[in-house]
């Protein structure tokens, strides 16, 4: 066995070792906000199976399938959608979207002070980052239409200025990292006021570099909340090519060349990637009892979240790349690690969706009464709000959508393998090491949505 394949063996083993050692896993449904969650405790044997399968029917996948035919067919099939209403339903999507961020000003700055019952906290985290995420790859980025600051920006005049190509997507990896640590250390989810103003921030911000750049320049770069969405609409079964809306099979576009194109788009995948486990991850029990010394020791909190959030991007991108240099290795090619690195960016898309999926759906589906009598009433403020409970074995799952997302990267990335290398003996060793990083991935994430959530610490 070659050192490179062995070390791609090690880390393999050493994700399951880690996992191995959690014990038993008490799942659960996504975060709450402000609620408890049912729980159920899965054995440790059914727990390691679930990411042993998947590392086996990776290898399955790399042996089997070497049809390049049939791997073609399957990303190629689609069917053409009716685009007659395609002009009616884009202003209808840019009237709501003006809408909804008229709401969370008016409502967030003058309605309800309880977060439980104000429609702008409800709009935001419930209907926009879990409801409309989901439905954004599960069906198709609807987003692209309703985002009011584009639609503002292009009402605007702009100065059209040249966007500085040298700086490329890194203020989208920078801002979706500086958006997480707001939410993660602020009260947004508690304060309207705070909420509003923070959107209000962002608005002016946003439509100051849309007014600089060009709306079309400044969205298609910089704007992190754009980027997050059209990359989640890649998953989607419906999307859009040069002869309009296609119906195709979820995933298969992510197989797309040149979908993501240079570092900074590779750095903005893993960003996507970490952010969402990231966010899981400091309200785990394991989380409260690592920092907890080292608060006791004198370092501010404050200070521990970024740092955190810094060295967990830089590490998950690390690994990465990392593996990018033992595919060249292992799979004796002329290609340059920069190509690898993009081609092979995009699988890692699925995995984030389906960690997404599976840390939001719950809280989605236990406050939506909660937004459904906000929009309604706005300006109520009701004793008692409607939830849902969930069962307890909905804490499943949440597994299930982490392996699915696994699988659905596998099975995109050996299509990428078979675009790349001529030779089938060169595309499966070029997958090794990607796999084992998935599988590193897969089982992060897999750990942080078994474990139980606690209160933020420290803050």
């Amino acid at each position: 066995m070659t050192s490179g394949r062995r070390r791609t063996v090690a880390l393999v083993v050493c994700g399951l070792g880690w996992l191995a050692a959690t014990g038993t896993a008490s799942a659960h449904g996504g975060s709450l906000a402000g609620g408890g969650r049912e729980s159920l405790t899965i054995p440790t044997w059914l727990f390691l199976s679930t990411g042993g399968a998947a590392v086996g029917a990776s290898f399955l996948l790399a042996s089997f399938v070497t049809d390049r035919t049939f791997v073609e067919r399957i990303h190629n099939w689609g069917r053409p959608l009716s685009g007659g209403f395609e002009g009616i339903l884009r202003l209808a999507g840019q009237l709501v979207g003006l809408g909804g961020l008229a709401a969370v000003f008016v409502v967030g700055f003058f309605g309800p002070t309880n977060a439980r019952t104000n429609l702008a906290i409800l709009l935001v985290w419930v209907g926009w980052w879990a409801g409309l995420a989901m439905t954004t790859y599960l069906v198709g980025n609807s987003w692209a239409t309703l985002n009011p600051f584009k639609t503002l920006a292009k009402l605007l005049p702009s100065l059209n200025r040249s966007y500085p190509a040298r700086v490329g997507s890194w203020p989208a990896v920078g801002g979706l990292l500086v958006l997480v640590w707001v939410e993660v250390v602020s009260p947004l989810a508690d304060q309207p006021r705070l909420l509003a103003s923070v959107v209000a921030g962002y608005t002016v911000l946003t439509i100051a570099g849309a007014l600089v750049f060009g709306p079309d320049d400044w969205f298609a770069h910089a704007d992190p909340v754009e980027r997050v969405f059209r990359y989640y609409g890649r998953f989607a079964p419906i999307g859009r090519d040069e002869d309009g809306l296609r119906l195709r099979l979820p995933g298969m576009d992510l197989s797309t060349p040149r979908l993501v194109d240079g570092p900074d788009e590779v750095a903005f995948v893993v960003a996507l990637l970490w952010v969402t486990t990231y966010d899981g991850l400091v309200t785990t029990p394991a989380w409260r009892d690592l920092t907890t010394p080292t608060v006791d020791a004198g370092v501010p909190p404050h200070l521990l979240y970024p740092v955190a959030l810094g060295l967990g991007f830089a590490g998950f991108l690390g690994v990465y790349r990392l593996a990018v240099r033992l595919s060249r290795d292992m799979s004796d090619t002329y290609l340059a690690p920069a190509v690898l690195a993009q081609r092979f960016a995009p699988p890692l898309v699925a995995i984030a969706v389906g960690y997404h999926f599976a840390h939001y759906l719950g809280y989605f589906l236990v406050l939506a009464p909660s937004l459904a009598v906000a929009l309604t009433s706005p300006f109520a403020d009701p004793a008692v709000v409607p939830t849902i409970d969930l069962p307890a074995w909905f804490g499943a799952v949440a597994l299930a959508s982490v392996i699915v997302g696994h699988l659905v990267a596998i099975w995109v990335a050996h299509a990428a393998a078979y675009d790349l290398f001529p030779a089938r003996l060169q595309a499966i060793r070029s997958q090794y090491p990607f796999i084992a990083v998935m599988v590193f991935y897969t089982m992060t994430s897999l750990w942080v949505v078994s474990q139980p959530e606690v209160a933020l610490p420290h803050l």
